[in-house]
């Protein structure tokens, strides 16, 4: 696990953040502008000092009454907004410039792995000016990686790029994320990003953590940031089970059910994420017959809560075998939000008007309706 305590004062802003993070994946630093996700990003990389700090990474101590180690002794690598290569030098260049921070015996990955994962091989004779965006971010993102780091940092990495470029490199990041053995601490306010990429998240909300956990426990919390952004949804780890070459789409199992969406190709067994936004997720009280919503799942309503706008509110519906269990305590509210062993946890947005003639309550036996799924990769 990596430790951190941090209590940072700017003028009238402060950081007072205590975190247990994961030892691998993608913790993604989540919350609006001027939350402290870049404070807390420089405390763990040691380009602040916090008056008060802690910062334990995988048993070594960078932090703490005291002790204090610099930046540049920190086994981190750093990712920012701007590429910052050097100019001057070629792109092989700029990856022997972060290969010089590594003693030989510290490599974790060899450099030739690093390019060959992030494909910039065909790159490597020319200069960061004749490259594009997303071209200088691999770059940058190989150079970190030369130096062998404990830990990887990035602070809004594709922030920079037009929706293009983004489209070309996360998929990169994704495979970054699978073959690294180090953890990933990742910081964006794009909720795409965060489901595409989180393993771990951390919702900050004016210098505190509001929410820290599993990606799909701190998602379905109704009472979060990230349920009342317009983009509220949860993300399902699936498995391509059937393809229906015919029509072009693809079954999705998931824990407690499955789901039809186009078929992007994906090997049968292939383990893939998909993104079911509220807003494209509606509730019935009995199955539907003659709609064009083919996905419907019988689930329970766990709990229903006001969205940010008036008009609206968010319900949480627990899908799968496991349905019967659920049950309510004197005040109707549903004992267990969190997932069963084969069940999973689905959010639709609704008006209240529809919520009220429904008459939808906690432990209420619902449908659920898929309008559509964004597969993620």
């Amino acid at each position: 696990m990596i430790e951190a305590r941090f209590a940072v004062q700017q003028g009238s802003f402060t950081l007072d953040v205590d975190l247990q993070l994961p030892a691998s994946g993608v913790t993604v630093l989540f919350g609006p502008s001027g939350c402290g996700k870049t404070t807390l990003l420089r405390c763990l990389a040691g380009l602040q000092r916090a008056p008060q700090g802690r910062l334990l990474v995988a048993g070594q101590v960078w932090q703490d009454h005291g002790v204090f180690v610099p930046t540049h002794q920190r086994g981190v690598g750093l990712v920012f907004q701007e590429a910052s290569l050097f100019p001057h030098l070629t792109v092989q260049g700029n990856l022997d410039y972060g290969l010089r921070r590594s003693p030989a015996a510290n490599c974790r990955m060899a450099l030739t792995e690093a390019i060959a994962l992030l494909d910039i091989g065909a790159l490597l004779h020319r200069r960061p000016d004749s490259l594009s965006g997303g071209e200088r971010q691999r770059v940058a993102i190989a150079r970190a990686l030369a130096g062998s780091p404990q830990l990887l940092l990035m602070d809004e990495p594709l922030a920079a790029l037009d929706a293009r470029r983004k489209a070309e490199i996360l998929p990169v990041l994704e495979r970054l994320a699978g073959a690294l053995s180090i953890p990933i601490v990742y910081v964006t306010h794009a909720v795409a990003e965060a489901a595409r990429l989180a393993d771990h998240m951390v919702l900050l909300d004016a210098g505190r953590v509001q929410a820290q956990g599993p990606l799909q426990a701190v998602s379905t919390q109704l009472d979060g940031v990230l349920a009342h952004d317009d983009d509220a949804g949860v993300v399902l780890a699936c498995t391509v089970t059937q393809r229906d070459a015919a029509w072009q789409l693809a079954r999705l199992d998931f824990a407690g059910g499955a789901l039809w969406a186009r078929d992007a190709g994906h090997a049968l067994g292939q383990r893939v994420r998909v993104r079911v936004a509220a807003r494209d997720v509606s509730l019935a009280l009995a199955e539907l017959p003659g709609t064009s919503i083919s996905n419907q799942l019988p689930g329970v309503l766990v709990r229903i809560a006001p969205d940010v706008q008036p008009s609206q509110a968010l319900a949480l519906v627990r899908v799968g075998p496991s349905n019967g269990g659920a049950n309510s305590d004197g005040d109707g509210e549903a004992q267990a939000e969190g997932e069963g062993e084969n069940t999973t946890l689905l959010m639709a947005r609704l008006t209240r008007r529809s919520a009220d003639r429904l008459q939808l309550r906690p432990g209420l036996p619902v449908w659920v309706q898929v309008k559509s799924v964004a597969l993620l990769g």
